[in-house]
């Protein structure tokens, strides 16, 4: 079992649901990385969601690929957030990380190598927003070999056939995009959420999170209420943004703790 899926299952037998931050490596500076990475599990993280950087975020909104563009001038690259995967793995071993990032980098770096770094930087999953299904089996199966996950998005316009071969290559959970368009574009409809996830449920018996479109601890509560785990991230983003270097980790807590008592409440 994974530490993914070891969290969901202890999680379960609890009563709870996961909360799931995203944040960008690098962003605001390299060395707040990893601090933040650990104040995040202070507050209440289950999981981390941690993006890759990169020029062209197809999936991002505004405030997360501001996030990008702030990490890239400090050159933070694949290597570079595999990195601080590891330090962080020096003195936490049970939170786990998911590495939310495009094709390109891996591409570059070469699916072999970088699942190998991964592996040994103790990386649990791998969301890669622009691998379909369809051109991934091979990727896949080389993360499976190095027991890492394989995160698939769905999404609203996500047909039955399609969802069907998505949950065949999925491991770990899978990741509901509550909305149509980017990160933060939107106020979700939280019926068309409750709806969709159902169906979603009627394929598979894996976790489902539901994301892209939590903007604050009622929405969250709604999400969760419905979902196994409410992910935040340009929320938590914008968060990072409009902090100072005293008040960053104070500011994501409070956020934090914020999300994690509407969670709990359910």
């Amino acid at each position: 079992m994974s530490r993914i899926q070891s969290v969901f299952a202890e999680l379960k037998a609890q009563g709870k649901k996961a909360l799931i931050p995203y944040i960008t490596a690098g962003d605001p500076h390299p060395d707040q990385t990893v601090p933040l990475m650990h104040a995040l599990v202070a507050s209440g993280a289950d999981m981390i969601e941690l993006g890759v950087p990169f020029s062209d975020p197809m999936a991002d909104g505004p405030v997360i690929q501001r996030a990008s563009e702030r990490a890239l001038v400090h050159k933070i690259g694949l290597r570079k957030v595999l990195e601080m995967v590891k330090t962080f793995r020096e003195t936490n071993q049970k939170t786990p990380v998911v590495l939310m990032g495009y094709a390109n980098p891996v591409e570059a770096m070469g699916t072999t190598r970088f699942v190998a770094l991964a592996k040994d930087a103790g990386v649990d999953g791998v969301l890669t927003v622009d691998y379909p299904p369809e051109e991934c089996e091979s990727f896949n199966q080389q993360l499976a070999q190095a027991d890492i996950d394989s995160i698939f998005l769905l999404s609203p316009t996500t047909e039955p056939s399609r969802t069907e071969l998505i949950v065949k290559q999925a491991t770990g959970f899978l990741y509901y995009v509550s909305l149509k368009g980017v990160t933060g574009a939107a106020n979700l409809d939280i019926v068309e959420v409750k709806k969709r996830v159902a169906e979603i449920r009627k394929t598979t018996d894996m976790p489902i999170g539901v994301g892209f479109g939590v903007k604050d601890a009622a929405t969250a509560h709604e999400v969760a209420a419905i979902a196994d785990a409410v992910v935040v991230g340009s929320r938590m983003v914008l968060a990072i943004e409009q902090s100072n270097a005293n008040t960053l980790i104070p500011n994501v807590q409070a956020l934090m703790k914020e999300l994690r008592t509407a969670i709990d409440a359910v």
